[in-house]
């Protein structure tokens, strides 16, 4: 019976194969077009980026001048008999020529062939006025030397780095300490005191600035790193929410046979929930990484009496406040601040984005 219907259905395909390549096309013209949507969304959104990319790369002329083209260029100038001149876009007997201007004129014009000054004046009638100027390639990478220089990049780099991964450890390790309570043992106001600790990340932080404020400078903490750092090592409410979350999936028969064999919480902690949540703790890590780095109001405050220890959040608004005038030194500095976590998230985003679609998920 399966062998007749077999044979029926291939005899269908045969009698009808329009039908299998309108499907085909259907399905050819639904992928061109997803691709095509993606690429425009992706364009759109990178067209930003592109935008600064290119101004980073223009001289200060270039970035204030509107009539600029988006390329980084220059107009072209040509030497002649120890003087610069201006190169044209010039029509001449249905051709257009690149002609150095020598002698303006309001009804007629001279000018010199750059590839062959040895021909002398060529006069052209009409108004110079309106003949196009000639620009030739011109990309500023000196933009990114004399940002470098002026923020002091190097030290900018050591404080910003020491502030993330310090309070990363303490933040994360915290973080993960206080989740496995909260996912594997039962105390009396458990579900209470998560969600009090859940309420706290729709806190507004404005609440408790001045307060916290107050008390930091009355013990003397203003100034230095330990209002930033201190804090962020009890833990983070996001972060303990993630990785709660993601313990919940892992099964507790894991744990269970771990303690037949003698282990106890700690060392199951250690030794199992811990290399399960490699994932989780990724995310949660570059979550904090990158808030550590974008991080600005806060040592804006509280490191406002030394700009000496600043991190580069704060070291690029000083950096803008002094360049505001050139949107191209501005732009080079950004993007020499962005090439870091750009990479991190780079080499990092599969067990990045696994973590996070996980850690949404309950046991």
């Amino acid at each position: 019976m399966a062998t007749s219907l077999t044979t029926r259905q291939q005899d269908t395909v045969e009698a009808d194969p329009e039908w299998m390549v309108k499907a085909r096309r259907r399905t050819l013209l639904l992928k061109l077009g997803t691709t095509a949507l993606t690429a425009g969304l992706l364009a759109i959104f990178l067209m930003p980026m592109a935008y600064a990319f290119v101004t980073s790369v223009k001289t200060s002329e270039q970035a204030s001048d509107p009539e600029a083209p988006i390329l980084p260029s220059s107009p072209a100038t040509f030497e002649f008999e120890g003087k610069e001149y201006d190169v044209l876009s010039v029509p001449i007997d249905g051709e257009v020529r690149k002609l150095a201007i020598v002698d303006p004129g309001r009804q007629e014009s001279e000018f010199v062939d750059p590839d062959n000054p040895e021909a002398g004046t060529i006069v052209w009638e009409g108004n110079w006025r309106q003949l196009d100027p000639v620009r030739n390639s011109d990309w500023a990478w000196g933009n990114y030397k004399d940002a470098w220089d002026f923020i002091n990049f190097p030290r900018m780099l050591f404080w910003t780095l020491l502030y993330a991964f310090v309070t990363l450890v303490g933040s994360v390790s915290a973080s993960a300490v206080v989740a496995y309570g909260f996912a594997r043992f039962r105390f009396p106001g458990r579900s209470v005191l998560f969600i009090v600790l859940v309420g706290t990340i729709i806190l507004p932080p404005a609440v408790v600035l001045i307060p916290t404020y107050a008390f930091f400078t009355t013990i003397g903490w203003t100034g230095t790193w330990l209002p930033l750092i201190v804090p962020l090592m009890f833990g983070n409410a996001y972060n303990v929410f993630l990785l709660r979350q993601y313990f919940l999936t892992i099964p507790r028969e894991m744990e269970q046979a771990a303690s037949v064999d003698g282990a106890g919480p700690f060392r199951a902690f250690i030794q199992i929930i811990l290399p399960q949540a490699v994932p989780a703790l990724t995310a949660v890590s570059l979550f904090h990484f990158f808030f550590a780095w974008n991080d600005f109001f806060n040592p804006l405050i509280y490191l406002a009496g030394n700009r000496d220890i600043v991190p580069i959040s704060v070291g690029l608004s000083f950096f803008n406040g002094t360049y505001q005038q050139n949107p191209n030194l501005i732009m080079a500095a950004a993007f020499i601040v962005l090439v870091i976590p750009l990479t991190i998230f780079f080499f990092s985003q599969r067990i990045f984005l696994s973590g996070i679609v996980v850690s949404g998920a309950d046991k």
